[in-house]
């Protein structure tokens, strides 16, 4: 970057330079020029004026005069009268403002008319252009030397100070290269000014605070993970291990019971962390379709009530939504069943449109202990449990609720906890009335 700016720096500087210097000695070789034609003419005005007011003899010897000029006093019939003593014949033919070479030079031909005793007269008087000539040449040998100077000193100056500015961003280079993902906690040093360096180094710094933060979530999703799915391998293990060792403490059906309950509990986690997965890549899309939430409600009414919990279905209404089924009926279900393993006694469902086109609002409660202000972001976090000495069997895999707001947000709504009026929790879940974006 430091070799291409100085590069364009230079070329345009270089081409303006350049522009300039022809210009300027286009209009300098105009203005010389012309001095010398207007010299000439006033030479030939005022000989002219002088064989008027004293006749030819009063010119004297024109063979006396400079180097720089020619006179040529010419008859009416052609004849020449006088000249100087290089004056060429031709010139008495040439018109005014025209040019003639003599000896390798030029000369501007000036021509007035005059009049006296004798008859009509002709003064032509011709200056050289030499002096101007040699003043272009000295000012083209000047700017020749001058503006590759001037395009060199820009250029170098143009090098020095992109290479200083340039340098907070290399040495940032150089940091954010030795970054490694065990060294994520390192930060690049930001510069004390308020420009677009500092602006640069901030947002760096931002991007590793992220990476960290995210590194953090993997590797405790990876731990939290793997120790969840010990915890049935062990016990499915530490049973094959006794129904193996003494056959006739563990019968085929306590066994059979054991394996189904801790296989259905895998594939839960498995399912669980798989939908997890969909939701970080971006993949969590789902297939729209007509769905009445109403119905996944009372249907996991009907489940949990056989589990001798009461649930209050009073406040269900028709509630229609565009979504997938499969994955909402999967959000209802880990809200009702974190509902019913914090409840006392009950729970209670509910959902109806929240007015005409409007979101569709499901509410979940239950008359458990309820979650402190502090914690209600917390528990949507991965496999997060408020109560750390509730066993792993009752408290479920901490999955549930993390699952339920990425469902939640793949449908265009969002997921909140807050106070139910029975004293416990209660979970909102916002769902569009119309088809979202997200899923059109």
């Amino acid at each position: 970057m430091r070799g291409r700016i100085t590069l364009v720096a230079a070329s345009v500087v270089a081409l303006a330079l350049l522009l300039g210097a022809v210009v300027f000695w286009l209009t300098l070789r105009s203005s010389l020029l012309e001095g010398v034609r207007a010299a000439a003419e006033q030479d030939a005005a005022a000989l002219a004026s002088q064989v008027e007011a004293g006749g030819t003899e009063s010119l004297g010897d024109l063979g006396e005069l400079d180097d720089d000029r020619i006179v040529l006093i010419v008859g009416g019939d052609g004849t020449v009268v006088g000249a100087s003593d290089d004056a060429p014949r031709v010139a008495a033919e040439s018109a005014d403002g025209t040019s003639i070479r003599v000896d390798d030079e030029t000369y501007l031909i000036a021509r007035e008319d005059a009049d006296d005793d004798a008859g009509d007269l002709a003064v032509i008087v011709g200056r050289s252009t030499e002096p101007a000539e040699d003043t272009l040449a000295t000012v083209a040998r000047l700017l020749a030397i001058s503006v590759p100077l001037l395009v060199a000193l820009v250029a170098l100056t143009t090098w020095i100070v992109v290479g200083r500015s340039l340098a907070p961003v290399e040495r940032m280079r150089r940091q954010v290269d030795a970054v490694t993902a065990t060294t994520l906690a390192d930060r690049i040093d930001e510069p004390r000014s308020d420009d677009e360096i500092a602006r640069l180094a901030r947002t760096l710094n931002g991007m590793l605070a992220r990476l960290e933060a995210s590194q953090a979530t993997q590797r405790r999703f990876i731990s939290d993970a793997s120790h969840e799915l010990k915890s049935p391998l062990a016990t499915l293990r530490q049973y094959a291990e006794v129904a193996r060792a003494h056959p006739d403490r563990i019968g085929d059906a306590e066994l059979g019971e054991v394996v189904l309950e801790e296989g259905g509990r895998l594939e839960r986690l498995v399912q669980g962390m798989l939908v997890l997965a969909r939701a970080d890549e971006g993949m969590l899309r789902p297939e729209p379709a007509d769905v009445d939430l109403d119905d996944l409600l009372l249907e996991e009414a009907r489940r949990v009530r056989g589990t001798g919990i009461a649930v209050d279905t009073s406040g269900v209404r028709a509630a229609r939504v565009r979504g997938d089924s499969g994955l909402l009926a999967q959000l209802v279900r880990n809200l009702v069943d974190n509902a019913a393993r914090h409840a006392r006694t009950g729970i209670a469902l509910a959902v109806s449109p929240d007015g005409h086109r409007g979101p569709v609002v499901l509410t979940v409660d239950d008359d458990g202990a309820g979650i402190p202000p502090a914690e209600r972001a917390r528990v949507f976090d991965r496999f997060v449990r408020l109560d750390d000495a509730r066993a792993r069997d009752t408290g479920g895999s901490g999955l549930g609720l993390a699952i339920a707001r990425e469902i939640a947000r793949a449908h265009g709504g969002s997921v909140a906890v807050e106070d139910a009026p029975s004293g416990g929790a209660r979970l909102r879940v916002e769902l569009p009335g119309e088809p979202s974006a997200q899923l059109a």
